[in-house]
């Protein structure tokens, strides 16, 4: 007997089953046998096929949350997923999309991804998605985003890089729950990350001085290996794929790397690769204490834009105070180098239990010089919203009395009227009396 998904479900004998993954089989319709899992089904996997539309009865999957189509060949985005009654997730990722009908939009869309097509338009219909939280669009031909989007005010993470932008929208910054947003990899970014990647002071470090030993990690924009420099010194070397990712550009990543430059609260980098065989771009950082781990996992397909904690997950208020001190001073630091961070998240954060903390992951980062000096503040107010975000997640996680210092900035950094919002270096130097 085969327990292939596909043929299980021609079997009959996936009865009841909530979630249904049907990858990578070369299919080229649906099968009709999906359909006797109405009464159940939630989440469909249809990922890496060869689909190139949905059948018109799809919303008798009356159940049907969330719908993965990522890498088929859709080259427009099917109407009948507008009449999907609980449709919240749509993911299109690497498809051919050119065209979103306007009737194609779920009415509960809460998440969005559109990563990696050729899209240059948006229909009006997305501002009527009141629970819309999360917007992937990287690497499409979009110029502008709907103004209707204005009226989505759940709208939590958004990513526009590599699209064909020259001006950022206004409106974007005055949405009030907006704490995560990539830009980079547009026309009014590109000169200004070519020019850093052109004049980085940053050293050189030659592959053929480096002694590859243990692959560490692995994420959307490269690979992560621990070597041994020429020194004899263990470091981190991250090497970029050079591919597009949900947040943007390895070309972007690595500009907003070089600008931020070193700060003892960030994973930073030391040098830039050179030599490599393959001309792979590459960077040297600090070999990070292996006993550190990541603060919080990414969201969930429930949490959707908020990270998922281990539940025993606990901290000392003395703790908490300093880990919040460090990142404060690490946010001061990008600002004032003229860099945005835009995935401000605790699954970018490694700590080590007891307050102190490296803040990592320039993917969504995005440079400031390339914006009018009003945006440029306003941007960095998202980047404050997430800090909010952050200390909320700490206190909810502090044993004893929680720190009347990190209440009053965690509601000065939630403040939903964005340019209410403190600076990173007020906050900074408020949090400064309790760092080691």
């Amino acid at each position: 007997m085969s327990n292939t998904p596909l043929e299980a479900l021609r079997a009959g004998r996936l009865h009841g089953v909530q979630r249904l993954d049907l990858t990578q089989l070369g299919l080229r319709e649906l099968p009709r046998e999906v359909f006797a899992l109405a009464d159940t089904l939630e989440i469909l996997d249809l990922g890496g096929n060869a689909l190139e539309d949905l059948p018109a009865d799809l919303p008798r999957l009356h159940r049907l949350r969330v719908l993965f189509c990522t890498g088929n060949r859709f080259e427009r985005m099917p109407e009948v997923l507008g009449q999907c009654p609980a449709l919240e997730m749509v993911a299109f990722k690497s498809n051919r999309l050119r065209e979103i009908p306007a009737a194609a939009i779920p009415p509960r869309l809460r998440w969005l991804i559109l990563t990696d097509n050729q899209i240059d338009a948006l229909p009006d219909t997305l501002g009527d998605c009141p629970r819309l939280e999360k917007l992937a669009l990287a690497g499409n031909h979009l110029a502008a985003l709907p103004a209707s989007l204005a009226r989505c005010e759940q709208l939590a993470l958004l990513r526009i890089a590599a699209n064909r932008f020259e001006t950022l929208p206004d409106f974007l910054l005055s949405l009030p729950r907006l704490a995560w947003l990539a830009f980079g990899g547009n026309p009014l970014t590109v000169p200004h990350e070519t020019a850093v990647l052109q004049h980085s002071p940053l050293p050189r470090q030659p592959w053929p001085q480096l002694e590859v030993q243990a692959l560490l990690g692995q994420g959307a924009s490269g690979q992560i290996h621990r070597v041994r420099d020429h020194a004899g010194q263990l470091r981190a070397l991250k090497i970029f794929k050079g591919e597009l990712t949900s947040d943007g550009l390895p070309s972007s990543e690595l500009a907003a790397s070089l600008q931020a430059g070193r700060h003892p609260r960030l994973i930073g980098v030391e040098a830039r690769l050179t030599e490599h065989p393959t001309q792979a771009e590459g960077l040297l950082m600090p070999l990070v204490d292996p006993a550190c781990s990541p603060l919080a996992g990414p969201p969930s397909l429930d949490s959707c834009s908020r990270d998922v904690y281990a539940p025993a997950l606990r901290f000392t208020p003395q703790a908490l105070l300093r880990l919040a001190a460090g990142l404060a001073e690490a946010l001061r630091h990008l600002h004032e180098r003229g860099v945005a961070h835009g995935d401000l998240y605790a699954h970018n954060i490694l700590h080590d239990g007891a307050g102190q903390a490296w803040l990592g992951d320039f993917g969504a980062a995005s440079l400031l010089q390339a914006l009018p000096a009003a945006q440029a503040e306003a941007v960095q107010g998202l980047d404050m919203l997430a800090f909010g975000h952050l200390l909320e997640e700490g206190l909810a996680r502090c044993d004893g009395a929680p720190p009347a210092t990190l209440i009053g900035l965690r509601a000065a950094c939630q403040q939903q009227v964005p340019d209410r919002r403190p600076l990173a270096r007020d906050v900074a130097a408020a949090l400064r009396p309790f760092l080691d």
